[in-house]
């Protein structure tokens, strides 16, 4: 018979153990042989809040006036084009004169008649008078002869009138400018018939000197801006900081514009009140039509600020990495205002003066329950050294 040779049990037990330990001393050597990364912190401070409030705006010139025909003919010429510079007075369509020009002709004509008749009707009344003195005739013929020069002098008056009002129409056919600005759209060229009853208009002639940007703000801004009633609307408005217009490129309008007014009647289907800003437009740069920003300064002191960079976002919820005494990071949720700069979000709660809070690194190097090195920010956007060679 042959026998197997059994291994002694505490021989096994013993290689296992060694096994284990070995593995666990290489961990820890890979632990001891990683260094702790080194990431650039900053101390949670109290500072100033410089930000910009944005209200999408429309832009319309200090005044756009439609041009419509008070006659109705067709046009026989075009005088301006689309876009172009004009002045007051200046002529920009003209209409077919012919009609209205025999209508003048025509009531010069009612004119020269009237007067015509009422010298007769002067003769005769005066005649009638010495006659009448006499006592050769009657005062019921004298009468008759200076109720028919009162007619007379009436209808020269109508017959006037008539001469002013088809003056003024033919005037009426060379369509002029009521003021300086610029020519919108023609629909309407020479060959079309034009007439006052039309709806769409001639042309529109906007003076873009000034240019009126129109935003809207809610209740909630409106009695922020009086102080909850504490001031004046109208004081309010006077003492509020230049704005800034954002145009629909992107680019800041260089130059600064004014709240003008704020209406008196908050609109119940949107529950804002619309609010008017001047700018000025030398350059006839914006035009009446446009869109754009209007973007209201807000300063305010004493909050505390932290690079957006520093954040990160979890089911819409804000953190950042908090660094206690011992340089461990952990995870801290923070509430911040709506309202930023781009760069720094006003953190509301969740954070402390004096607390420390990564600001590299997030979501790449720093993870909560590390422990890192901290460094100087400032140090850390410093070039690297050259090598001398």
């Amino acid at each position: 018979m042959k026998f197997k040779a059994i291994k002694p049990v505490g021989m096994l037990v013993t290689a296992a153990t060694a096994m284990s330990l070995v593995s666990c001393g290489s961990k820890q050597q890979q632990q001891m042989q990683m260094p702790a990364p080194q990431i650039a912190t900053i101390t949670v401070g109290y500072g100033t809040s410089d930000v910009e409030s944005g209200y999408p705006a429309t832009l319309k010139g200090k005044t756009d006036i439609d041009i419509r025909p008070q006659v109705t003919g067709f046009i026989t010429k075009v005088c301006v084009d689309e876009g172009q510079q004009v002045h007051k007075g200046q002529v920009l369509f003209q209409l077919d004169p012919v009609q209205f020009q025999a209508a003048v002709e025509s009531a010069e004509a009612q004119v020269r008649l009237a007067e015509t008749s009422l010298a007769t009707a002067q003769l005769t009344a005066d005649n009638k008078r010495k006659l009448f003195d006499k006592n050769i005739i009657s005062e019921y013929e004298w009468q008759l002869a200076a109720n028919s020069l009162v007619q007379a002098k009436s209808q020269l008056s109508a017959a006037k009138a008539q001469l002013v009002s088809a003056k003024k129409n033919l005037a009426y056919t060379v369509v002029t400018a009521p003021s300086n600005g610029v020519i919108g759209s023609i629909p309407n060229r020479e060959g079309s018939l034009a007439s006052p009853s039309s709806a769409q208009p001639l042309t529109t002639v906007s003076d873009n000197s000034q240019i009126y940007a129109y935003f809207s703000l809610n209740e909630k801004d409106i009695l922020k801006l009086a102080q909850n009633g504490a001031k004046s609307l109208n004081s309010s408005v006077s003492q509020m900081p230049e704005v800034s217009l954002r145009l629909a490129n992107g680019e800041i309008y260089p130059e600064k514009g004014k709240v003008a007014t704020v209406s008196g009647v908050i609109d119940n289907t949107t529950g804002a009140a619309t609010v008017r800003a001047l700018f000025e437009n030398k350059s006839g740069m914006l035009r009446s039509g446009s869109t754009g920003m209007v973007l209201i300064p807000q300063s305010t002191d004493s909050v505390l600020l932290i690079p957006q960079k520093a954040t990160f976002e979890m089911q819409d919820r804000k953190f950042v990495y908090v660094v206690n005494d011992s340089n461990i990071v952990s995870t801290q949720p923070i509430t911040v205002s709506p309202v930023t700069d781009g760069k720094n979000f006003v953190v509301l709660s969740g954070l402390q003066p004096g607390q420390r809070i990564a600001v590299e690194g997030i979501g790449t190097k720093v993870r909560d329950g590390i422990t890192i090195v901290p460094t100087d920010p400032s140090a850390a956007q410093q070039p690297a050294a050259q090598p001398q060679k």
